[in-house]
């Protein structure tokens, strides 16, 4: 039978498939799906998801018969002596398997009314034939129940068999280690399933041999167990960190440490073995698949879903443990590590390698860049000696200015601040470590060989003045987009604050410029949690102060510059806030200005404060107001490893209920949640599993802080009395003192006001400061909530579904068109075929190329799809969790 004749006989038993009801299960009709495809696209093109769903509402027991042959089929080539063999045992057969799987469970997945029916076929218990019965009766397969009318066989013929889908997850874990399928050919006589490592590199030195084909083969098993996984998509994100996915929960509980290792050594290695900069062929890809990357696109989204997953509780409370996470944590040997360092810089280099090439486009400059961050920080989180690896040989300093690119880079993209999120909260990981801030303190010298977008005009300094410029730029230019990460940027700032030595001019003025915009009335009166921020920045001045007063000569003359902005503060008012916005807006009438629309400064009147124009809530940003003027649960489990036992957030807190929380805090906002910060001490006496970076839900958290600012009924109304709850609360005593006795100083020699700056600093120098102790540092880490996680788990599955879309570079496209839940997917028009970009007749009608790997949308519709000028691309919003 020819290639087109096999193609037509396939697409007629599709259409029988949906047409005729109760096909019999020996019916040989069903070998068809296994032995006519000739390839992946085969399956993809001819089996449409308008057949697939037709089938589904209108022949359902046809959609069951068709998973319980082509898995029985693939349990028994698994099983066969003599598979893969072209005659007896076809590998064919297996990959079409696969294949059918592949296409049709999301189709399954998408429908909310079939969850129970799906829990009962996949999930539920079973009896299926033993193995000699099959083989002496020669059935089609072997799912067939001894009290079905069509069985004519003894019940001794039948024996208690694991749950289909686990069943399932077993044979395609084996088979990503099998002889002449994925891995070597054994001699006769061994062991098919090997569980060798793929690729040297971490718990391995040598490579196992391997082939294209064997590659390809990997790629079809691991595209199929994302599709299990993958069922992750149809949950919205309030609810899928708590309910779970059967199928990942399965995979990460697996108590058998060759496999565990085996699968988790393989992806990682497979990973960052790859070198983005081998192909120097201009333009190759918009033009060539490469079948390496597609290898690689699916071993990284497969190590990511499996060691970031939350398993959930289970009805007893317990939550088991993640066994891929768990063994992430336990590596130890620094040539592990240097290998992992490696490998995720080379990846993240790509910006800095393309500016030296001379044609444009010759290479794509971030592929999976954002899946590497992703994986660093991970790693950052689950294992702290990988931490102390990076900060003690001073790795950690390449990838602050690699990470501060990427959010930068990436900061007025709508579609990846979920990837800056990632950045920031990276940066906070790294940060509560001591040494890290220590380390801060060598010089930067490398600022010209950075690309322009980083670069500050004139920088000389250190690597904590590049980090805290940097950190003010992100605040003051991303206009508003960062505004829920503003706290883990000041805690980034926070925790490295006592360990700051001679930060220059240009730092302390930024320093007094947040200062300045933050205990400005416009900010402070926007929102009822504006003032958390304003203290967590005073604390990091008063850390200065206490700890490095002799070192930052400059600092304190900022403070002493900055003199009237401090003391106003500590008899600030509710009047004289709104005599301050009201000044302010007469002054910009009088002169002409035009009125910033996000300013709340701008509103034409006080009373606007107490009615607001909209019920939604306000958002006031540090980029808007105009200056005035002038950590995952890591157990520290003893020596052993940072294992994370992760007690899930099923039983969640009533404030950080998904349900309930869902009609007033955006998903967009569900960030980590910042804890108020402790002692070294404290943090030293916390129970294993609970320090630095939990994802428990804590009591000491900063709960109340969002960064929409809305009150419980989404109206914000400043009052006198708020206003006092707080104020006295401030840190300001610290720099009143300093401000009280450094003007002393001066006025006693006799100084002027306008003394030169050199002469105030040999004064700040050398005097002692009297009634301020060093108290004890403190550091400030975060936690995990349910919605959160939810944030979190869609981020990393909007990785995957972008990457899949992109058919025309290899990947078939598993999820195009089906009803997501995690995400909203908003397709732009694609565009048409170009010399550099050719494209063939099934591309051009069937689907859109994606031209970057989608985040979230901070807020909403708000940042339209496509405004960064690209079109035929994806944009990637948060579903609504109402």
């Amino acid at each position: 039978m020819g290639a087109s004749d096999s193609k037509l006989v396939f697409k007629k038993g599709i259409f029988r498939l949906s047409e005729e009801r109760h096909i019999p299960a020996d019916d040989a009709y069903w070998t068809s799906f296994w032995e006519l495809p000739e390839s992946s696209e085969d399956v993809f093109s001819l089996f449409s998801p308008s057949d697939i769903r037709r089938t589904r509402d209108n022949a359902i027991e046809n959609l069951e018969t068709l998973i319980l042959a082509v898995t029985s089929r693939l349990f028994i080539l698994r099983h066969h002596p003599s598979f893969p063999d072209p005659e007896l045992a076809p590998e064919r057969d297996a990959l079409n398997c696969i294949r059918i799987l592949t296409r049709i469970l999301p189709y399954i997945y998408e429908v909310d009314p079939l969850q129970a029916w799906e829990e009962r076929f996949f999930w539920g218990a079973r009896r299926k034939r033993t193995r000699r019965a099959v083989i002496a009766n020669e059935v089609l397969f072997d799912e067939a129940q001894p009290d079905e009318p069509d069985v004519k066989a003894s019940a001794e013929e039948y024996e208690d068999a694991k749950p289909l889908a686990e069943e399932l997850i077993d044979t395609l874990i084996d088979l990503l280690f099998f002889s002449d399928l994925t891995g070597p050919k054994q001699p006769h006589g061994n062991p098919k399933v090997t569980y060798a490592i793929w690729q040297s590199g971490v718990g391995c030195n040598t490579a196992v041999a391997t082939t294209k084909e064997y590659e390809s083969n990997r790629c079809e098993i691991l595209r199929l167990l994302l599709t299990l996984a993958g069922h992750s998509m149809y949950m919205s994100p309030n609810v899928l960190p708590t309910r779970g996915t059967r199928a990942l929960t399965y995979i990460c509980t697996c108590s058998d440490k060759q496999v565990v290792l085996s699968v988790l050594c393989s992806l990682l290695n497979t990973t960052l073995k790859y070198n983005p900069a081998t192909w120097r062929v201009p333009y190759n890809t918009l033009v060539f698949k490469d079948p390496k990357e597609i290898l690689v696109t699916y071993t990284l989204q497969f190590l990511l879903v499996t060691v970031l997953y939350p398993i959930p509780e289970s009805i007893s409370g317990f939550a088991p443990k993640n066994f891929y996470r768990h063994f992430l944590g336990r590596l130890h040997r620094p040539q592990d590590f240097q290998f992992i360092v490696d490998g995720m810089t080379r990846i993240l280099n790509q910006p800095f390698q393309a500016n030296t090439s001379y044609i444009p486009g010759t290479q794509t400059t971030t592929k999976f860049s954002p899946e590497i961050i992703m994986l660093f920080w991970e790693i950052t989180q689950c294992n702290k000696r990988f931490r102390s690896y990076m900060i003690d040989t001073e790795r950690a300093h390449d990838f602050v200015i690699l990470i501060l690119f990427y959010a930068t880079e990436y900061k007025e993209d709508a579609s990846k601040q979920g990837v800056v999120r990632m950045c920031v909260f990276l940066l906070q990981t790294l940060s509560v470590e001591k040494k890290f801030g220590v380390n801060l303190n060598k010089n930067f010298d490398a600022q010209e060989t950075l690309p322009q977008v980083i670069r500050i005009p004139g920088f000389k300094g250190t690597y904590a003045d590049f980090l805290i410029q940097s950190i003010y730029n992100l605040i003051a230019t991303s206009q508003g987009k960062l505004s829920a990460i503003y706290p883990a940027l000041l805690a980034v700032i926070n925790n490295i604050a006592a360990y700051l030595e001679g930060i220059n001019g240009t730092t302390c003025s930024r320093l007094m410029q947040l200062f300045t915009s933050m205990s400005s009335p416009s900010f402070l009166l926007a929102n009822e949690s504006n003032h958390d921020l304003l203290s967590s920045l005073l604390e990091s001045m008063n850390a200065i102060i206490e700890h490095q007063y002799k070192k930052n000569a400059n600092f304190m003359y900022s403070i002493l510059k900055n003199n009237k902005r401090f003391e106003a503060l500590r008899s600030f008012t509710l009047e004289s806030g709104q005599e301050e916005i009201e000044r302010r807006n007469r002054r910009r009438k009088e002169s002409g200005q035009p009125i910033d629309p996000f300013d709340t400064s701008s509103r034409s009147s006080v009373d606007s404060l107490r009615s607001p124009t909209s019920t939604q809530p306000r958002t006031s940003t540090l980029s808007d107001v105009p200056e005035e003027d002038g950590t995952f649960a890591i157990g520290d489990d003893d020596e052993d490893s940072d294992e994370d036992e992760r007690p899930t957030p099923a039983q969640s807190s009533p404030s950080e209920n998904p349900s309930r929380a869902s009609s007033v805090v955006d998903i967009d906002d569900a960030v980590p949640t910042q804890l108020r910060g402790m002692s070294e001490k404290a943090r030293g006496k916390m129970p294993a599993g609970t320090a630095t970076f939990s994802r428990q839900n804590s009591t000491t958290s900063l709960s109340s802080y969002s960064a929409a600012g809305q009150s419980a009924m989404g109206v914000f109304e400043p009052s006198t009395h708020w206003i006092e709850s707080w104020l006295p609360e401030l840190p300001l005593h610290t720099v009143l003192t300093v401000i009280q006795q450094l003007t002393a100083l001066i006025t006693r020699q006799g100084l002027s006001a306008d003394a030169t700056a050199s002469t105030t600093l040999k004064i700040i120098q050398n005097v002692d400061l009297v009634g301020i102790e060093p108290s004890a540092v403190r550091v400030h880490s975060f936690e995990w909530s349910p919605l959160a996680l939810g944030w979190y788990e869609s981020l990393v599955w909007s990785f995957v579904f972008a990457s899949e879309m992109q058919v025309a570079k290899g990947t078939v496209g598993i999820w195009n068109g089906t009803s997501i839940k995690l995400f909203k997917v908003q397709e732009t028009a694609a565009e048409g075929p170009t010399l550099t970009s050719p494209r063939g007749a099934v591309d051009a009608v069937g689907s859109n190329i994606v031209s970057r790997i989608g985040s979230m949308n901070l807020r909403g519709v708000s940042g339209a799809p496509g405004t960064s000028g690209s079109t035929g691309s994806l944009a990637l919003q948060r579903s609504s969790t109402s």
